[in-house]
């Protein structure tokens, strides 16, 4: 079995509070993006499970990688054999693009189906979500108003359809745990889902990335492509999750100078 498995990219990210687990509360709207993807490849073998990999290297040991942690939960919780995983990686890691859950999400998906295990979404949900913050979004990939640590979700309608996205990386990754060492959670006055009620054009004065003050400070590349964004005529840019990629959505087509060192990908929503 073949997936497709896209990232996504997060419109607002609110740190409400930390937990006493460790973990941090949150609010934030993620949106699949289908054009940018790795390929996930499923089968069931006889022999010992193996994991391959081209494409983006990424660098840990197979055991480490979220695909053979998504296989190995499977089969601690619903009893599946052993399998074959070949990985296409293509999204940038070290990005907020969320691509290695979502890589995770694509194995469960393709076990369920081919052990014929016929689990409901919620059920898919509840294990997507043992893997990490972002993998129970990958389930449903629509646009979701995410809250709790980021797997209570929500349908939220958002008026994006005909708009251009521009999402750009720069060489450097940050790590999830640089990101939350450095942030300081709040409750805003405005919150998501308000915030968003307003006209797309007024976003950038109150949709916030509550990562971006520490990280921009410690990355002035992340910084600086988000202001080409802006000054390429973005209606919105942001930090996409923990970053370090940058995304901009535009009316029209844009036209963006970042230099050949940086990823760029444009494509519509």
């Amino acid at each position: 079995m073949i997936l497709q498995a896209n990232c996504k990219i997060n419109i607002g990210l609110d740190i409400l509070r930390r937990r006493e687990d460790g973990f941090h509360d949150l609010e934030t709207v993620m949106i699949p993006v289908s054009e940018l993807y790795d390929i996930v490849e499923v089968e069931k073998t006889e022999g010992e499970s193996l994991f391959e990999q081209s494409g983006l290297v990424v660098d840990c040991d197979d055991e480490s990688n979220l695909c053979m942690k998504a296989l190995r939960l499977m089969q601690r919780q619903y009893g599946v054999g052993e399998a074959r995983i070949r990985l296409d990686k293509r999204v940038p890691f070290g990005a907020g693009l969320g691509g290695g859950s979502s890589d995770a999400t694509a194995v469960i998906l393709a076990l369920n189906a081919l052990y014929e295990l016929g689990l409901s979404e919620d059920e898919l949900v509840e294990a997507a979500a043992m893997i990490g913050s972002d993998t129970a979004f990958f389930v449903r990939n629509t646009p979701q108003l995410c809250t709790g640590r980021g797997e209570k979700m929500e349908p939220i309608d958002l008026p994006l359809e005909g708009y251009y996205l521009a999402i750009a990386k720069p060489e450097e990754g940050v790590s999830t745990k640089e990101a939350y060492s450095g942030v300081k959670p709040a409750i805003p006055q405005l919150r998501l889902r308000e915030a968003l009620q307003r006209p797309i054009s007024e976003w950038q004065m109150v949709v916030k990335n509550d990562f971006e003050p520490h990280i921009f400070a410690a990355h002035p590349a992340i910084a600086e492509l988000k202001m080409a964004m802006v000054a390429a005529g973005a209606l919105y840019a942001s930090m996409s999750g923990s970053g370090s990629a940058v995304f901009g959505i535009f009316k029209n087509e844009p036209k963006l100078n970042i230099g050949t060192d940086n990823y760029l990908k444009i494509t519509k929503l």
